[in-house]
């Protein structure tokens, strides 16, 4: 897959997607996956439209964060086929007019044979740009139009929003139902206070995507893959309350029949399930009982 950071003209008779696709959730994968079909039953390219940054950062001031960092969507792009992307600054179009969207920015520069959108996406001047605006010029400028309905599960209409609630609530189960794939936190192992490894567990440390909504604090049940290799183990994200209480919480990874120094490497944790909330025991001892429980249940 092709990344494109500006607008060209080099490529026409695209199959579109558009959206920004935080998480890359079910409804989000319909979309992407409906531009790639026609792409391929059709004989085109497609190519997905996106923005370096969520476009709720400029409307709204209390924008919880990113379900996962912007630039791993495009890893999940390339897996279902996109040929291309092009991943455009938002403020630079934000007050663009929505008719003038769709015909200087989408027409002008990708010629499109089909546009596929979710029935909720906006675009343009005060969002005035709707699917059924997009639908009506379908007719004019000579594309196929296909709006994607809502996907709906547990009679909840799947999300971004949504699924930010789950991961406060530490609700693995419906984040990865939702979602149709793994939570998964990525991120380089970095020396700690070998806390874990004076307990008799060791534990692997990452920190937490700055820009993302915060996981609740707890322990989780996750799969670990370094190296292609999968490895099965337990995870506790939070602050260390007791011992003590730190400023930024970090994901502390106990990675069972493991005894590898991978200090400095690049590891993904992907989160099966919720084992319990994070807490302040009142000794050591109690914690240590804890984390045997916690392992002995989830080997």
């Amino acid at each position: 897959m092709e990344i494109f950071s500006d607008l060209n003209d080099k490529h026409k008779n695209l199959s579109l997607a558009l959206g920004f696709f935080d998480g890359i959730h079910a409804g989000h994968i319909k979309v992407i996956q409906n531009a790639v079909d026609y792409a391929n039953n059709n004989g085109l390219k497609s190519a997905v439209i996106t923005f370096s940054e969520h476009p709720a950062l400029s409307f709204n001031k209390n924008f919880e964060g990113y379900i996962m960092p912007p630039d791993e969507r495009f890893i999940y792009f390339e897996k279902m086929g996109v040929d291309y992307c092009w991943v455009l600054d938002f403020n630079s179009i934000v007050n663009i007019d929505a008719n003038d969207y769709i015909k200087n920015i989408l027409v002008e520069n990708f010629a499109p044979k089909a546009i596929t959108s979710g029935f909720n996406h906006n675009f343009g001047k005060n969002k005035k740009g709707t699917s059924k605006l997009l639908k009506t010029f379908s007719k004019i400028y000579g594309y196929e139009y296909f709006e994607i309905c809502p996907v709906i599960m547990n009679n909840i209409t799947v999300s971004s929003s949504t699924i930010r609630k789950f991961i406060k609530l530490g609700d693995i189960e419906n984040i990865n139902k939702f979602m149709q794939h793994k939570f998964e936190i990525t991120g380089n192992v970095l020396h700690g206070q070998r806390i874990g490894t004076k307990l008799g567990f060791k534990t692997a440390n990452i920190n937490y995507p700055k820009d993302c909504v915060k996981l609740l604090y707890g322990v989780y049940g996750v799969n670990i893959n370094y190296k292609g290799s999968i490895y099965n183990g337990i995870a506790n994200f939070g602050v260390k309350p007791t011992f003590y209480s730190q400023q930024e919480p970090i994901l502390e990874i106990h990675i069972f029949d493991f005894d590898k120094e991978i200090y400095g490497e690049k590891i993904s944790v992907e989160f099966k399930k919720f084992i319990r909330a994070e807490k302040k025991f009142r000794s050591q001892n109690e914690l240590l009982m804890q984390i045997k429980k916690d392992i002995d249940l989830n080997k």
